[in-house]
């Protein structure tokens, strides 16, 4: 068995977060390139600019910024002011957190058409998860040598009530979408209902179960409080998968694509189909007998059509 506490346990799994904070630093900076163009496309006034982008940029750059510095804590050789570096990190850092739940909450509205028993307690939601991220970044770090910058304060009991909250607020909007997509609207073809929600019900859904799931991780090994190291580990892995499928959520709601087959009814509501066999209508197929050809008798062909 495993002693999570002993010294020598501790640093390799120190050394393990560090190398895992490159790997995932490596991996947002690729999905921040990639999707790069979208974002020029508002500077060059290609695309109109809406004010929820807002926290889409936001959420994007602040984890960039964060990711950034917590590379530079950990590889750092010379004495800085750490108290200064983790405060700054884990301001950006809890910002990009709470900023991604903004985002799947703003698509969370738009499904239900912003009906305001939904917007408005969600608002309080976001405040009471900012509330708790701010004081979230009181805590003391200093230079230690060899070991460079080392948090020596945090209050873990209140980090764990943070993830705690984020995985309760994400399974809210994730529970909110999915009633309004697949109870509120169950069949395909349902009259009515938006482009944007049927958009969202095909590629949307994803996006807050990620979402759900890698809070949900983070929460566990906070819970569980192995060591230091082991408690904080999957913190920094959930809030780039959280902030990585809101802003791709955000992206696939400014330019949706054409997944679906679907037709637009005279009043401009899509209707989605399945498949092309959905065009397939039985009814209209069939032979009413007020169409039928009426039956006519059989005659006797003259012997001269059938001489030369």
């Amino acid at each position: 068995m495993v002693n999570w506490m002993d010294p020598a346990e501790i640093k390799r799994d120190g050394d393990a977060f560090a190398k895992l904070i490159h790997c995932l630093l490596g991996l947002y900076i690729w999905e921040w390139a990639t999707s790069l163009g979208f974002d020029i496309s508002y500077i060059r006034g290609k695309r109109k600019f809406r004010w929820p982008l807002i926290f889409y940029f936001l959420n994007r750059y602040c984890l960039l910024i964060a990711l950034i510095g917590i590379a530079v804590a950990l590889n750092v050789t010379v004495e800085i002011d750490c108290q200064s570096l983790y405060t700054f990190n884990q301001v950006f850092g809890n910002a990009s957190i709470g900023l991604a739940s903004i985002n799947l909450s703003l698509r969370t509205i738009a499904v239900w058409s912003q009906a305001w028993y939904i917007w408005v307690p969600l608002v309080l939601v976001i405040m009471g998860h900012w509330s708790l991220l701010l004081h979230g970044v009181l805590l003391k770090a200093e230079w230690i040598p060899p070991a460079g910058c080392v948090i020596t304060s945090t209050d873990n009991k209140l980090l764990a009530v943070s993830f705690i909250y984020s995985m309760a607020f994400d399974f809210l909007v994730l529970s909110l979408t999915a009633w309004k997509l697949v109870i509120s609207a169950p069949s395909s073809k349902a009259m009515g209902r938006s482009k944007l929600v049927v958009l969202i019900f095909g590629d949307g859904l994803i996006y807050f179960l990620i979402a759900f799931l890698a809070n949900l991780l983070a929460t566990i090994f906070m819970l569980l409080n192995l060591n230091p190291v082991m408690s904080i580990i999957a913190n920094v892995p959930a809030a780039i998968a959280s902030s990585i499928v809101a802003c791709r959520a955000m992206e696939t709601f400014e330019s949706p694509s054409s997944r679906t087959y679907g037709e637009y009814d005279a009043m401009g509501n899509i209707i989605t189909k399945g498949s092309p066999s959905d065009d397939f209508d039985a009814e209209a197929q069939e032979i009413r007998d007020e169409f039928k050809r009426p039956r006519k008798s059989l005659a006797i062909v003259p012997s001269r059509f059938l001489t030369n």
